[in-house]
């Protein structure tokens, strides 16, 4: 009977995960017409925005809208939901009008602080038994900022983001299956499938762009679904599997700002520091830089899951050791190459 129950749930997110497509599939092109119908454009200046001709934002919009309308179509809302809903409303609020008119990092992160306030208030944080709750609060602002950021920081490419995050959220449905949290499952289906459907548009050459709005809604929506699951039935490190799911947003961002501080540069001012761009500058087009980040999230997501799968601490441990080495190694190498001169890309941090 329970294999019965769940082959019947998974029914109900393969349908959740073909409706989001759909949707996302209909709404993405109205959205483009719209943003290129009011002039809601990034247009190439010469220096970092290199692409052809006029691209339309919004594509966060495209993707919220699919993603709600599929929640609203298939799932009762808890107020873990709710709140996941409305602080994305005001993250997408926040980063349209910062397409439309910059607002200035400062501004923007007291924008975000409030929408990781909201979310916490519905009752979704960090919870770890050994740690007591105000530490957990702390821990789960700080996690909640820099996902955000985070992806923020690495759309700088046509499909980078976009397909990362899908990547993340298929990952994170994994963990949601094995553990049966079925409300964690729908949400993270639909917006993977969301994705999925709004990349076709977003991939080289992009006929849409995430924009800061949708780049901050998968920082904050993701950060928040990671935090839904449950990682350490097998071993306690497997808490630790969240860092690696989401390893490739939070390795530019530390390394970004590394680099930054290293040149006594404010952590906030942009540069062409990403690892993206150093790809690009080693001499990878767009595409190969794109997808080879795409087999980097892969594996870091593979090894998340083994992180918490593993029976022992210590095997677990070895696999996040030995991943982090991995990334510190690819770090060391990309550094020797010059970004003076800076690299292709459509929009910096």
């Amino acid at each position: 009977m329970q294999q019965l129950l769940q082959v019947e749930f998974l029914g109900e997110c393969f349908f959740s995960f073909l409706l989001a497509i759909g949707l996302s599939l209909y709404i993405t092109p109205i959205v483009i017409e719209a943003a290129l119908k009011y002039d809601i454009v990034d247009r190439p200046d010469g220096m970092l925005k290199k692409h052809a001709r006029p691209t339309a934002y919004l594509g966060g919009l495209a993707v919220y809208l699919s993603f709600l309308f599929t929640l609203a179509l298939t799932f009762d809302f808890s107020s873990e939901v709710l709140g996941i809903l409305l602080a994305g409303s005001m993250v997408v609020m926040l980063g349209i009008i910062d397409d439309l008119r910059p607002l200035g990092p400062q501004l923007k992160l007291i924008g975000q602080a409030i929408a990781v306030l909201v979310l916490m208030r519905s009752g979704l944080y960090i919870k770890i038994a050994v740690l007591p709750p105000p530490v957990c609060m702390v821990l789960t602002f700080f996690w909640l900022m820099t996902t955000i950021n985070g992806f923020n920081i690495i759309d700088i490419m046509d499909g980078l983001a976009t397909g990362i995050a899908a990547i993340a959220s298929t990952v994170l449905f994994m963990v949601a299956v094995e553990n049966r949290q079925n409300m964690m499952a729908i949400l993270t289906v639909s917006l993977s499938g969301s994705l999925l459907g709004f990349l076709r548009y977003n991939t080289e050459p992009a006929r849409m762009y995430l924009g800061d709005a949708g780049s901050m809604l998968l920082g904050l929506t993701l950060g928040a679904l990671a935090m839904m699951g449950n990682y350490s039935d097998f071993n306690p490190v497997g808490y630790c599997a969240p860092l690696l799911i989401l390893g490739v947003p939070l390795f530019d961002t530390a390394y970004v700002m590394f680099l930054r501080w290293r040149r006594s540069m404010p952590v906030i001012q942009g540069s062409p520091d990403h690892f993206a761009l150093r790809l690009r500058r080693a001499g990878l087009s767009t595409k190969k830089t794109v997808n080879f980040s795409y087999a980097a999230s892969v594996a870091l997501g593979v090894c998340g899951l083994a992180c918490m799968l593993v029976k022992t601490a210590a095997a677990a441990l070895a696999i996040f050791s030995v991943a982090a080495m991995v990334l510190i190694a690819f770090g060391i190498y990309l550094m020797k190459f010059d970004m003076t001169q800076q690299a292709d890309s459509h929009e910096t941090d």
